[in-house]
């Protein structure tokens, strides 16, 4: 893996963007870029750990309630949680803009996102404790999107027009990679042996409830190096801003969103397209476990070597893909993406009674388009922000990604409530993804960054 190479000048007239343009020409220092991208490293203790692999796979087992029924209440407590992150998200991103505090409250809420899943290691293998778990998986999402409202509003401190894609992909193929990495430390460190490190077995849930105190520490301990290496963002444009109440910010948000509608009508159009299919994102790393344990019948084990495997996928794909991104822009990406998502996501419905390994290859197609379009879709907004807002904004893109984000919870939870068996909820993601790419095809393109 590599760092982007220091930028050079670019005609700013060339490229159409709106603060992204105020670092044409700068050279960015290299350990500031990979600082930002070990926030990611670190943030894959939560993503993969806890969501993905390891916390929502044992939530989901036998001993908290029968299969189907704690899958589809998971379902309900995340979208509950989108509807909060919804209501939230712009005003946070906002108040940080203002204040211009960015990175204290991306610290604030890193942290509180470390303490989350501490706690998780007090959810024993008993269905007393499900509530608990899924209060500590759903609050967990909500301080997570928090901090990453902030964290991607940094990325056009840490770029220019010209690099933006490679350091977009650069920071997600940093949280695959970490991903990677933490999971060989759980799997082999204590999940796989009878006894692991420091004596820890499976009795009680322990292999995975010590696991959750690892990642706790993972993300802890990485996401430090941003806080010291990227200094704070204090555009005029923001700071200048009269501070107003938390009530008030709702009225300043309501103007805010108006300007945007008429003087960048394709931004709003972005968001409320990208919304939906991030939203078949989410259902993708959040349900992507649980289907490959209560559907293909992967051990714990196996669905850890298996999400190994994925983020090897995903890291090289969506580092690849950042090159393609600066050369053709983000929209093409983004669409082949969601192509390749849906035909692999329908591949893996109608061949399900293939057995494992249906998942291993159509599951695997998956991560090789996941990570380029989550990547893409960042830098697509990130081009066309005003100066100043952009923690506003991005707060608007987790807002209208949660807006809507009870739908692909709500389509899986609705599918396996009436097919009546888990790998009826791929369809409902399958159908979020493909509603996301018929909203985006109209959008306009960010452009390319060409030299």
């Amino acid at each position: 893996m590599t760092l982007p190479p220091d930028p050079s000048p670019v005609d700013s007239e060339a490229v159409k963007v709106m603060g992204l343009e105020l670092q044409t020409g700068r050279v960015i220092p290299r350990r500031q870029v990979f600082a930002w991208g070990l926030w990611d490293w670190g943030s894959a203790a939560f993503n993969a750990v806890v969501t993905t692999f390891v916390f929502t796979v044992y939530l989901t087992g036998e001993s908290f309630g029968p299969t189907g029924t704690v899958e589809a209440q998971l379902g309900w407590a995340l979208a509950i949680a989108g509807l909060l992150i919804a209501a939230l998200a712009p005003i946070t991103g906002q108040r940080s803009d203002t204040s211009g505090r960015r990175k204290f409250w991306l610290a604030v809420n890193t942290y509180i996102v470390v303490a989350i899943t501490i706690c998780m290691f007090f959810v024993l293998p008993a269905p007393e404790f499900l509530l608990l778990g899924l209060f500590l998986v759903a609050a967990g999402n909500v301080f997570f999107e928090f901090a990453g409202v902030n964290y991607n509003a940094m990325l056009v401190q840490v770029s220019t027009p010209k690099t933006i894609g490679r350091v977009s992909g650069f920071g997600w193929g940093m949280g695959y990679v970490g991903g990677i990495v933490l999971l060989l430390i759980v799997y082999f460190g204590f999940i796989a042996p009878e006894v692991g490190w420091f004596g820890v077995t499976g009795d009680d849930g322990l292999a995975v409830r010590v696991s959750m105190l690892v990642a706790a520490v993972w993300f802890g301990l990485f996401a430090l190096p941003v806080f010291f290496a990227v200094p704070e963002y204090r555009h005029p444009a923001a700071v200048g801003r009269e501070r107003v109440g938390f009530f008030a910010s709702y009225a300043r948000l309501g103007r805010d969103i108006k300007r945007l509608w008429k003087e960048q009508r394709n931004t709003v159009w972005f968001l409320l397209a990208s919304a939906v299919f991030r939203d078949g994102l989410a259902g993708v790393f959040t349900f992507g476990g649980v289907l490959a344990a209560s559907v293909f019948g992967f051990s714990a084990g196996e669905v850890i070597i298996f999400a190994i495997a994925a983020n090897v996928v995903a890291g090289a794909s969506t580092i690849a893909v950042g090159a393609l991104d600066d050369k053709l822009g983000a929209k093409p990406v983004i669409i082949a993406a969601l192509i390749g998502l849906v035909v692999s996501g329908l591949i893996i419905f109608l061949l399900h009674d293939g057995g494992q390994l249906v998942f291993w290859t159509a599951g695997l197609a998956l991560t090789l388009f996941v990570g380029p379009a989550q990547s893409a879709s960042r830098t697509f907004l990130a081009r066309l922000i005003p100066p100043g807002r952009e923690g506003e904004v991005f707060g608007l893109y987790a807002t209208t990604g949660r807006a809507v984000s009870f739908l692909a919870p709500t389509a899986f939870a609705l599918f396996v409530t009436i097919g009546g068996a888990p790998y009826f909820g791929i369809l409902g993601i399958v159908l979020v993804l493909a509603l996301g790419l018929a909203l985006l095809i109209p959008v306009k393109g960010s452009g390319a960054r060409r030299a």
